[in-house]
């Protein structure tokens, strides 16, 4: 619920808060501890990968000292030293002396293509290891990042399972959906984008850095003029495209909660012509996301061509300083050819890191949906394996102590109501709309904790007992019904714990009448029908859900508007599978046709949280109470229709 200081999201967060990019982002990097053995030698190929390549260049390097030295030599009179070439130079005012003198020639002899080819197969064996290595890594990054989303899949699996009803009663299915899927793929695609890369990228920039400072620490020096200009480029676009990023899977939720409502209500928006307010409510969520999107997109975007201009820079000012170190002889050719590789080798992974902001920032902001998700208050947890209470055998004593109950803690709903239900009995629940009839249920089934009073079944507390325990004695039948894709048959069956035989399965639908309508489809019950439920009408749904209720022989058997999708015939039918079924066992029967609850043993008259009346079909009538007025009202309303 909101509270008065502030609106809430559909997930139960507010929307006002800010995005906590670091403490996001430290928790999704400590769920890597787990891998942290195939962390560490993927940390290690990398390493072995990043240090063969920064070797490649000052290898190529001496290739090119080796050509140019034999290129010098050819040109020049054998029978002379190098020294005194240069000195002949040098006198006569030649501008290549100084050049010269750092250079390793032999005057006379030409290009040594035998030491050049060893040279180049050097490099060639490092740059083949350092792909080699490279592949391995990649090969462990993602097999770490795939077992971490399947962990925090399953986390999130079993964190819904939970989650307290009264999450999912304020959250919308769509939203959550997006959260368990689209922000789960999100992560996915972000961490297998970026972090082998990042992390290559990353000891790049030292072992650049360390060769860099090896051969010129001048050149290193001016190297590193454009790096705090890079700093502040990344800083500002990242702030600027991070609130961005949040807002475009907050728009991506509501818009996956609006499709999801749309879809699955298709017919009642067709029905009450609604497709054009459906289409323009999806035209402005889908103009949202646009903007959104377009928004972080571009702010993040501009990140690559700014640090692209930015190494340009550098790019220039190392040839012009490189060139002037290689005319004063300070520096040999080779060296500032490798220096310029570097150069580039160094901006490049600062341009990659700057770049991959944009799927950082995305992928953080999905993950604070999920830890968002993952942080939402549960639901009291059951007593630990062998601590729990049970009763023993079942037998279908329930008692309500004192009990009181409110959704919202300043609205109360149920105050200070007590029932006892002997086992075997049948007990109606009547009452005008939001009288807590279902809530009621909701309580005994704990899908709701009491907030006063206990619930007893056979003298145990409720509360004491595992809801595992608990539910497995305990048959539900709705009246919105449930189906998911599969046969009839399979469908049947999910109200039985293990296999069950088509025999007990067919005696089941037998008991819920459904076995006629059953016989008559294609395939019988092998007949394959989809989540909606589609080649069946409602009523054959609702007798499907019976039968399944049949099929689980519950100790407790509890109906909550059942029949309401039935016809009138098929009603009086189950009204007498019921009766057969309830015999010892104890019923609750939630319904608004009194004509279907007649014969129960006790009918509890519900208004604003309180049992009114209580008593038997005769005797409330006879006590001309809150019962009789409604009885009446229907049975005027009968003779209204028949009229």
């Amino acid at each position: 619920m909101a509270g008065p200081g502030g609106r809430m999201m559909a997930g139960g967060a507010p929307t006002e808060r800010s995005m906590d990019f670091k403490g996001s982002s430290k928790r999704l990097l400590r769920r890597f501890a787990v891998e942290k053995n195939t962390l560490y030698v993927m940390l290690v190929a990398v390493a072995c990968s990043v240090g063969l390549s920064v070797v490649g260049p000052k290898i190529l390097g001496k290739a090119t000292d080796l050509v140019f030295a034999g290129v010098i030599g050819r040109s020049m009179d054998s029978g002379t030293t190098k020294e005194q070439a240069v000195e002949g130079l040098r006198r006569s005012n030649s501008g290549l002396a100084d050049m010269l003198s750092g250079v390793d020639f032999t005057p006379g002899r030409g290009i040594d293509f035998g030491a050049v080819g060893n040279v180049l197969l050097v490099a060639l064996a490092v740059y083949v290891g350092a792909g080699l290595l490279m592949l391995v890594s990649t090969r462990l990054s993602i097999r770490i990042i795939n077992r971490v989303v399947f962990q925090l899949r399953e986390d999130i699996q079993t964190k819904l399972s939970r989650l307290p009803l009264s999450y999912f009663d304020r959250a919308k299915r769509g939203e959550v959906l997006s959260r368990a899927t689209n922000d789960i793929d999100n992560i996915s695609q972000t961490m297998q984008q970026t972090m082998g890369q990042l992390i290559n990228s990353l000891l790049t920039i030292i072992g650049v850095l360390v060769m860099m400072f090896w051969i010129s620490p001048l050149l290193a020096l001016v190297a590193l003029v454009t790096v705090p200009l890079s700093v502040v480029v990344a800083t500002k676009v990242g702030k600027r495209s991070q609130p961005q990023f949040v807002q475009q899977w907050k728009v991506t939720g509501k818009l996956n909660a609006h499709i999801e409502e749309m879809y699955t209500g298709h017919t009642l928006v067709k029905v009450f012509g609604r497709q054009e307010e459906s289409a323009k409510d999806f035209a402005e969520q889908n103009e949202a996301l646009y903007e959104a999107g377009f928004k972080a997109q571009f702010n993040s975007g501009i990140m690559q061509p700014l640090m692209m201009f930015v190494s340009n820079l550098n790019y220039v000012l190392i040839a012009v300083v490189g060139g002037l170190r290689v005319a004063s002889g300070s520096l040999s050719i080779g060296d500032v050819q490798a220096f310029i590789q570097y150069s580039r080798q160094f901006s490049m992974p600062l341009t990659q890191v700057a770049s991959m902001a944009n799927l950082v920032q995305s992928g953080v902001a999905s993950a604070e949906r999920i830890f968002e998700l993952l942080d939402a208050e549960e639901q009291d947890a059951d007593p630990a394996k062998g601590e729990g209470e049970h009763p023993g055998v079942l037998r279908g004593s329930v008692a309500l102590e004192h009990v009181s109950f409110r959704y919202d803690p300043e609205k109360p709903l149920i105050e200070d109501l007590s029932l006892n239900v002997e086992p075997g009995h049948t007990v109606a629940i009547v009452g005008p709309t939001g009288a807590g009839k279902t809530t009621l249920v909701n309580l005994l089934m704990r899908f709701y904790e009491v907030t006063g009073g206990r619930i007893t079944l056979d003298g145990v507390d409720i509360a004491k007992m595992s809801r595992a325990d608990l539910r497995s004695g305990i048959g539900m039948v709705l009246q919105d019904t449930w189906l998911f894709g599969g046969t009839i048959a399979e469908n049947i069956a999910y109200g039985a714990s293990g296999d069950v035989g088509r025999e007990r399965i067919e005696e089941a639908a037998r008991a819920a009448h459904a076995d006629r309508f059953i016989r008559t489809l294609p395939d019988g019950y092998d007949t394959v029908i989809d989540d909606e439920g589609t080649g069946v009408s409602a009523g054959e749904k609702q007798l499907i859900t019976i039968a399944r209720a049949f099929l689980s022989d519950p100790v407790i058997l509890v109906l909550d508007e059942a029949t309401s999708s039935v016809d009138t015939r098929t009603e009086v039918l189950i009204q007498k599978a019921m009766a057969g079924l309830a015999h010892g066992r104890t019923s609750f029967v939630i319904a608004h046709r009194l004509s279907t609850i007649r014969d129960a043993d006790v009918i509890l008259v519900m208004e604003n949280g309180s049992i009114v009346e209580q008593g038997t079909h005769d005797e409330l009538l006879d006590a001309k109470g809150a019962y009789a007025r409604l009885y009446a009202a229907q049975f005027a309303q009968a003779v209204a229709e028949v009229d």
